[in-house]
């Protein structure tokens, strides 16, 4: 733990150690596996890199060896420091992606922590210290700015870290600002957060939460369409009575809560386990959202499941299920050129192939455009498949 915790951000809050986890299967116990550094996260050479580094005692020998390694663990995937980043004066506007026509994300600055980290999360560089690596904008007014200028972009996505670290009032300048006048074309606002399951008393108990909920209402009363993505990795995060006391308040106010969690070994590579956590979702007025694939960032190794399994994990899981719990999506890959699903596998002119398709891309004109990648047992990401039937290249290359 030690050793794995120089490299990746390890944070974990009392709440997951005394209602999360069950102690007695630790270690396969799957929020202790989500939570808490396990040797498997970092390769045998990069293990033995760091480790060696920390017996030397010289602190900065080892800031080096754990500079060095954390740059090779692809910290921002899918070029997020680099591509859809905007340049209206010249200079890139910090904290923002314009990643689809319709579609601008924020990073707030105050919003780059979370009550808890994941282990396998893809955005583990925001949360070491090191400033060039954290992507996140200080300035509300320049986004909102960005936003009057560009009447294409209907959906704003407000992400992290985790916004809902932030406290009411800080939140409140940004989604109160979205309100204004020049800004309706802004109709679906959503939120990505962890915190229902890692930090429910947000919507509770805490002194600002009424405030909160309050204005989710003003947005929602606004026209606006406001939801909360909630990342849900297994069904025991919404076991507890607090996280469905959060989820009854939150849905009071007319915000809606969808879910989404990628695939991934040891917490929930199990077609069961997500049959449960979507029925449970639909229970509780929850919409299951998306199933994404791990991505190649970070601890990938050790998370990461073979693209043909995935599939499986997802028909087995979703052939049992009723249509209301049919909206999810998957399993899905965030890749640079867009968000790839993995429709199935099927023999075609004799050979087996992946079937394929961009739900969003760059290029809007990809969309929905089935292609065919050879089949590989061992491929776990886009940039591993190769195209079907003697094509030198997939048509978006």
């Amino acid at each position: 733990m030690e050793v794995v915790s120089q490299v990746l951000p390890f944070r974990v809050n009392r709440y997951v150690i005394e209602q999360l986890i069950d102690w007695k299967q630790v270690p396969e116990d799957p929020i202790f596996q989500l939570t808490f550094p396990q040797p498997g996260m970092l390769s045998p050479e990069h293990f033995r890199r760091v480790s060696d580094a920390m017996d030397t005692g010289d602190r900065a020998h080892l800031a080096r060896e754990v500079d060095a390694v954390r740059r090779e663990l692809n910290p921002h995937p899918a070029g997020q420091m680099e591509h859809n980043v905007p340049r209206p004066d010249g200079k890139p506007l910090r904290g923002v992606q314009h990643k689809y026509a319709e579609t601008v994300l924020f990073f707030p600055a105050r919003g780059q922590t979370c009550h808890s980290y994941c282990s396998f999360c893809f955005r583990w560089a925001q949360f070491i210290g090191d400033t060039g690596l954290r992507f996140s904008g200080q300035e509300i007014s320049q986004l909102h700015r960005y936003l009057r200028s560009h009447l294409e972009v209907n959906d704003l996505l407000i992400t992290g870290g985790d916004p809902m670290v932030m406290k009411t009032r800080h939140l409140g300048e940004l989604l109160d600002g979205l309100l204004t006048p020049g800004l309706e074309h802004v109709r679906d606002i959503r939120i990505g957060t962890k915190s229902l399951s890692f930090w429910p008393y947000r919507y509770v108990t805490d002194p600002d939460a009424d405030e909160l909920l309050r204005l989710f209402e003003r947005v929602v009363e606004s026209g606006r369409h406001l939801s909360l993505m909630a990342h849900v990795n297994h069904w025991r995060e919404l076991e507890t009575p607090i996280a469905r006391e959060a989820i009854r308040r939150i849905r009071d106010t007319g915000a809606v809560i969808r879910t989404q969690a990628p695939l991934l070994a040891h917490v929930n590579d199990d077609p069961h386990v997500w049959n449960r956590l979507w029925r449970t979702q639909v229970r509780l007025g929850m919409v299951p959202y998306y199933m994404f694939v791990e991505r190649d960032t970070g601890a990938r190794h050790y998370f990461e499941v073979p693209l043909v399994r995935a599939w499986n994990i997802y028909r087995e899981a979703a052939s049992h299920l009723s249509g209301l719990a049919r909206t999810v999506r998957g399993p899905s890959m965030s890749a640079a050129p867009g968000k790839v699903e993995v429709l199935g596998v099927e023999e075609l002119q004799g050979e087996k192939v992946f079937v394929l398709r961009f739900l969003q891309a760059r290029d809007p004109g990809w969309c929905y455009r089935p292609f065919f990648a050879r089949f590989d047992e061992r491929a776990t990401w886009l940039d591993q498949l190769e195209p079907a039937f003697g094509e030198p290249r997939f048509f978006f290359q």
